[in-house]
């Protein structure tokens, strides 16, 4: 018996286009679910005012300045209340420097989260 080497690539053709469609209906399903989400619909967010410098630190900052503020893609934190002033990292805070983008501190902290940059050694 000769069978046609063409029929499995066929099948998981058919099988591959009926989970695309398949996704595509449960996706156009949950469309409505996702837009709520993206928008923060229905979702609890968690108060900027009661967050604590150390906690704004480990959701925006510790990615680039390191667990132990020694630094990585940004630059190490130890000591920069020495090199900066106060009102200079205010300023970095707010508006970002070199590849840092701006407004990873909220505008209300901005000053707690200074004094705490600043006492970091």
């Amino acid at each position: 018996m000769n069978r046609n080497p063409l029929i499995p690539f066929v099948l998981i053709m058919v099988f591959g286009i009926g989970l695309m469609f398949a996704f595509s209906f449960i996706g156009l399903d949950n469309a409505k679910e996702m837009a709520e989400g993206e928008n923060g619909e229905g979702k609890t967010t968690e108060n900027v005012a009661d967050a604590k410098p150390e906690e704004i630190y480990q959701q925006s900052c510790v990615s680039c300045h390191g667990q132990n503020f020694e630094g990585g893609v940004g630059p190490a934190l130890t000591g920069v209340g020495d090199r900066l002033s106060a009102d200079d990292i205010k300023e970095v805070l707010k508006n970002g420097r070199g590849s840092m983008p701006p407004g990873l501190v909220p505008e209300e902290k901005i000053d707690e989260m200074a004094q705490w940059v600043s006492e970091i050694k």
